[in-house]
């Protein structure tokens, strides 16, 4: 017992010890016996002495903040006047209302609507940077530089699919400007800043972290933003994000707000990599050229790839192959799994999208498809984009243990779905819940127009082609199915599991 008090004791001194000596070391070194004598007068200020202070991004700020701009928009909106008489004759509000309409007839029938949005320069003969939604169909552009001074603005070039808006002012003088960095190597958990005019309080700024990357929020057909968590609210619209170098990574776009208030630490930012080849057209044309392939797909599903005998889901499935098209004229067809373009793998319809877009008109890109249970190499001559791109119960027959009912496309069916007369392929005109051909998502009124690689056009051909894929042994078949005037292909699986 006495050696177990003398044990307790001696550790006691040790933890107090160490205690005592941590507590001086987070001090910043002051001794013991100084910190234990000497305490700080009562009158004097409370402060940690001698500590490192966090490093800010008070620097990068007073760098870039220069070249961030304040953007005011003007619209008229015609007002909407009805010479309709909402009271009955003899009513005495009938008058009045009589009198409102002449007093309203007399004031200009147009009212204004205004905005606010942020910019950036990028050229310092005064080219602005900043969102499409931001500028719209304004009819005035007021651009704020950081030193208070207002310009005129004009519209350069618009592109809505990116939501990307070149402007310029001149303000005859060279303005500070900064630049694009590269988009490609952020990473998540990187430092960015956010400058911008936020609610219309002029500039302010807001840190965070890079959140995620390559996200598609479907805004349009090329979304590929930056995830961030620093604040963007709304006026922060077409402002750059920074790196911690300084350079612009994004442009500050939209925010997640589930209940549609304020942001909740979830923003998007247009990547610099993809914004620069937007305004360098922009910049040298005032409009946005794209390459065009001409197919429909859809994304290549774990079930649709085993339905084809694919290993992998890699690629994209092509839907549909557009008449005159340069995927028709390389003889690209239909149920063509797209695996790479110009040498580049595809692993999304999103992936092929941007590729094609990116693809300069005229150039022959070899494109990797796969078929028939092979791989091949087909050269395809892209062209430009165009602007405007981007049942009856007879004869009925229950498919063969799958839970679907088939029916003819009669014309009847084809004048009640709303498609031409020369629609082809058999009616699903009843699915059982819970059934496979429920599972695999098939719906009455989904039209097959191909079980595999084959037409069918009568309720028979169609029972008789899942019968064989069946009798196989196969886990799925694919179906090619119009639903609501779009083709698609769904795995129809053939076994539970």
């Amino acid at each position: 017992m006495p050696t177990f008090n003398s044990t307790r004791a001696r550790r006691a001194r040790t933890a107090i010890a160490a205690l005592l000596m941590s507590t001086a070391l987070v001090g910043g070194g002051y001794a013991i016996g100084h910190a234990a004598d000497t305490p700080a007068p009562a009158n004097a200020p409370l402060a940690a002495p001698n500590t490192a202070t966090q490093p800010g991004f008070a620097d990068l700020v007073d760098h870039v903040k220069h070249a961030v701009v304040n953007i005011s928009t003007t619209q008229k909106v015609e007002r909407q006047q009805s010479d309709e008489m909402p009271f009955p004759p003899g009513s005495p509000f009938a008058e009045l209302f009589k009198r409102f309409q002449q007093q309203q007839g007399n004031q200009d029938e147009s009212q204004a609507r205004h905005a606010l949005g942020s910019g950036f320069v990028i050229d310092p003969s005064g080219y602005i940077v900043t969102n499409n939604h931001v500028v719209g169909k304004a009819d005035k552009i007021t651009v704020t530089l950081d030193d208070g001074t207002n310009y005129p603005a004009t519209v350069k070039g618009r592109d809505e699919k990116t939501d990307v808006a070149l402007l310029k002012i001149d303000a005859h003088k060279p303005l500070p400007y900064v630049q694009f960095g590269d988009s490609d190597q952020a990473r998540v958990g990187d430092w960015v800043i956010a400058v911008g005019n936020p609610f219309g309080l002029g500039g302010t700024v807001t840190a965070g972290i890079v959140s995620a990357n390559g996200r598609d929020i479907h805004s349009g057909p090329y979304d590929d933003f930056l995830q961030v968590d620093a604040p963007i609210n709304p006026g922060n619209s077409g402002g750059p994000l920074f790196d911690q170098s300084g350079h612009v990574l994004g442009i500050d776009t939209a925010i997640f707000s589930p209940n549609g208030g304020g942001n909740v630490g979830i923003g998007f930012a247009i990547p610099a990599n993809q914004a620069k080849s937007v305004i360098a057209q922009l910049k040298d044309h005032g409009s946005v050229s794209r390459g065009w392939l001409g197919v429909q797909m859809q994304p290549l599903t774990p079930g649709l790839a085993k339905a084809i005998g694919r290993s992998d889901n890699n690629g994209v499935l092509v839907d549909e192959v557009q008449p005159n098209s340069p995927a028709e004229k390389a003889q690209l067809k239909q149920g063509d799994v797209i695996t790479a373009f110009d040498k580049k793998p595809i692993a999304r319809p999103r992936d092929l999208a941007q590729a094609v877009a990116d693809a300069k008109a005229g150039a022959s890109v070899p494109v990797t498809v796969w078929r028939d249970g092979h791989e091949r190499t087909v050269d395809v001559t892209i062209q430009n984009q165009k602007p405007e791109q981007t049942a009856s119960n007879a004869d009925r027959s229950e498919g063969p243990r799958v839970g679907m009912a088939l029916a003819p496309l009669s014309q009847d069916a084809r004048d009640a779905l709303g498609l031409s007369g020369d629609t082809h392929g058999v009616v699903v005109s009843r699915v059982t819940p819970d059934s496979l051909a429920a599972d695999s998502g098939l719906r009455a009124g989904d039209v097959i127009v191909s079980i595999g690689n084959d037409t069918v056009n009568t309720p028979k051909q169609a029972a008789t082609k899942i019968s064989e894929a069946q009798k196989a042994k196969k886990d799925a078949v694919p179906l090619l199915v119009m639903r609501d005037g779009a083709k698609y292909y769904v795995a129809l699986q053939l076994a539970n599991g």
